[in-house]
């Protein structure tokens, strides 16, 4: 004869203890604790010399430095990168093929060699000019005056960041289904409208997460304009350690303010992350199968469900 056990009122849900969970905690966070009391105590960090030159002027235009070849590599790379995605997805096979030729060249040689290659162009080309048939030569100039450090850094860090663009783009406009695509041109919609419209919206929730983390390798990219006596933050905490001789603690203001600045960059993805993606949430209690889960839960905490 089977048991079937009587329907009490006191029976309740007891949760599952994890005590692993909570010992690797405890080690972790006493890994930290030693970690950050180290680097209190430790007098080799000179903290007041980081905190004097923190906001000192040079290194100051060293950020501001950093902070333009950013926005400028940034906005260019992408707008750029968006065209050779288009070129990318054509049906035109000469566009399709200097698309992928241009990534794959860009994409594969260092972004340093890049750098010195632009900025040694004149061994190459001592001048630049412009011809015109029937004309012939209307304007030329020195690559050496034309190709300063600052230009050679913009252009190296454009080239290299519109080969990443370029991939990040063309995942995300494939991540749009035909049906989409389909259905905007049922009703009528014309080609760049198709694009504004539907794949572009669409595409962005794909595009923005890789999009971020490219935005902040590319921030932290800059420091290798440093080597070409660029002054950016990098740059100028060395020429500062050149002269003190503190080497550690002008390494750390740089390091510093990458981190803050990467942290905002971090917190602006996070928001426009959150915009794009407005009416779409991974809860799985806004569909059917996570409500009845959900209601079933409640009714056993409540004592109404019983064995």
């Amino acid at each position: 004869m089977k048991f079937v056990p009587e329907p009490t009122d006191d029976l309740r849900i007891v949760g599952k203890r994890y005590y692993g969970r909570w010992l690797s905690a405890i080690v972790v966070l006493l890994c930290v604790a030693a970690m950050v009391n180290s680097m209190i105590n430790n007098p080799r960090f000179e903290w007041g010399v980081i905190a004097e030159n923190f906001t000192g002027a040079s290194i100051l235009q060293g950020v501001l430095m950093t902070i333009q070849l950013t926005v400028i590599s940034v906005v260019l790379g992408f707008a750029f990168g968006t065209v050779l995605a288009l070129m990318r997805l054509s049906s035109n096979p000469v566009l399709s093929s200097v698309s992928w030729a241009y990534t794959w060249f860009f994409r594969g040689v260092p972004m340093l060699v890049q750098l010195f290659l632009w900025y040694n162009i004149a061994a190459l080309y001592p001048s630049i000019s412009l011809s015109l048939p029937g004309l012939g030569e209307v304007w030329s100039a020195q690559s050496n005056a034309l190709i300063s450090p600052f230009s050679a850094a913009v252009i190296a860090l454009v080239m290299h960041q519109s080969a990443y663009a370029a991939e990040i783009v063309r995942a995300g406009i494939q991540s749009v289904s035909n049906g989409q695509i389909e259905a905007a041109r049922a009703l009528g919609y014309r080609p760049a409208q198709i694009f504004r419209f539907t794949v572009l919206p669409q595409a962005m929730r794909a595009i923005l997460p890789p999009a971020g983390n490219e935005v902040i390798g590319q921030l932290k990219t800059t420091a290798v304009v440093s080597v070409i006596s660029l002054q950016d933050v990098l740059f100028s905490a060395q020429i500062i350690y050149q002269r003190t001789y503190e080497v550690i603690p002008l390494l750390l203001v740089a390091t510093l303010w990458y981190l803050l600045l990467t942290s905002v960059l971090s917190v602006g993805q996070y928001w426009v992350e959150r915009h794009f993606s407005r009416g779409v949430t991974r809860n799985p209690q806004v569909n059917w199968v996570g409500r009845l889960i959900a209601a079933r839960r409640r009714r056993l905490e409540q004592g109404v469900e019983h064995g």
